[in-house]
């Protein structure tokens, strides 16, 4: 039983029939570093005992302005791969801290199908409360508490983690957890999904289709509407109570998601919400392309856009 494939979605993971996951993509992890890389420096922080909770933080190593902009990041992975302390998400967010000089924290959450979504998106919020719990300067981290302006908190996220971003700030604003505290969100190639294409220009490969469906059901096993759960269908609900001001989706040209992001900005902009919305499609590049290859010259717009809507 447990050597029978259930799913296979290699090269990311297979699941058997026995329950068991094997991940064949981001196990690997990268330590952080209080010796300057890029002018950065960055330390791990248990947040949560209980739930063994962590997250990473980069800080410039010279300060140069009394107070930084706070990046809170959440990994993609489909809720089952990766994690904060991925070699290609070190690379990028202390290419982001290095460019846009800032003050980012990485969140770490439990996986599926471990840890069943909605855990994932909990943990986030778990973590998106705890980093707020320094805004009069006493928290427990001292890298936050002297150098992080909670006046300008933005979240972020690439695939999974632009899902995560998107919901946390649906919650915030529900929540009323500190109101108008985010300033904006960056959506890099978020993951959503739904059942029937988005719009008549959204192409869907069979077999994409399937991986996209069979993944989901890895990540919420107890979810009745399959893809359409609100959860990822995020195309197809209201998204007016946004609890930010600003957002920046970005979408690459061949991404099986590329629809979704630009449906979701044209969704926001005629549902009530008042804040601005901006897309920056990069062509001819697939999902994730800046974590794949962070040296090219796509790759390097990405932080710069980055860059310019944190410092705007």
């Amino acid at each position: 039983m447990d050597s029978v494939i259930a799913f296979d979605r290699s090269p990311m993971f297979r699941v058997y029939k026995s329950g068991r996951i094997e991940r064949l993509l981001g196990e690997t992890t990268v330590p952080p570093s209080l010796t300057p890389q890029n002018g950065v420096v960055s330390k791990d922080i248990i947040h949560s005992p209980e739930k063994n909770l962590s997250l990473r933080i980069y800080l410039p190593e010279k300060v140069t302005v009394k107070k930084l902009p706070i990046l809170i990041y959440f990994h993609g992975g489909g809720f089952i791969i990766e994690t904060a302390f991925s070699p290609p998400y070190h690379t990028f967010l202390t290419s982001t801290v290095a460019a846009a000089n800032c003050l980012a924290i990485s969140v770490n959450y439990r996986r599926a199908p471990e840890f069943p979504v909605p855990i994932p998106y909990e943990d986030s919020w778990d973590s998106l409360k705890w980093v707020l719990t320094h805004i009069t300067g006493t928290g427990p981290e001292t890298w936050i508490n002297k150098h992080g302006d909670f006046g300008k908190v933005f979240l972020a996220g690439d695939s999974a983690g632009g899902n995560i971003s998107h919901h946390l700030t649906m919650r915030a604003k529900k929540e009323k957890l500190c109101d108008s505290l985010i300033s904006g969100i960056i959506l890099i190639h978020p993951y959503f999904w739904s059942k029937t294409p988005i719009d008549e220009f959204e192409v869907r490969d069979v077999g994409k289709t399937k991986g996209v469906e069979g993944s989901w059901r890895v990540a919420s096993p107890n979810s009745k509407q399959g893809v359409d759960d609100p959860w990822l269908n995020v195309v197809g609900s209201d998204p007016s109570g946004l609890g930010c001001g600003r957002v920046l989706v970005m979408v690459a040209g061949d991404d099986l998601f590329v629809r979704q992001g630009w449906c979701y900005a044209e969704k926001l902009k005629k549902s009530g919400w008042e804040g601005e919305v901006e897309v920056m499609e990069t062509k001819n590049e697939g999902h994730v392309f800046h974590l794949k290859n962070p040296n090219s010259d796509n790759a390097r717009q990405v932080v710069k856009k980055l860059e310019e809507f944190i410092n705007k």
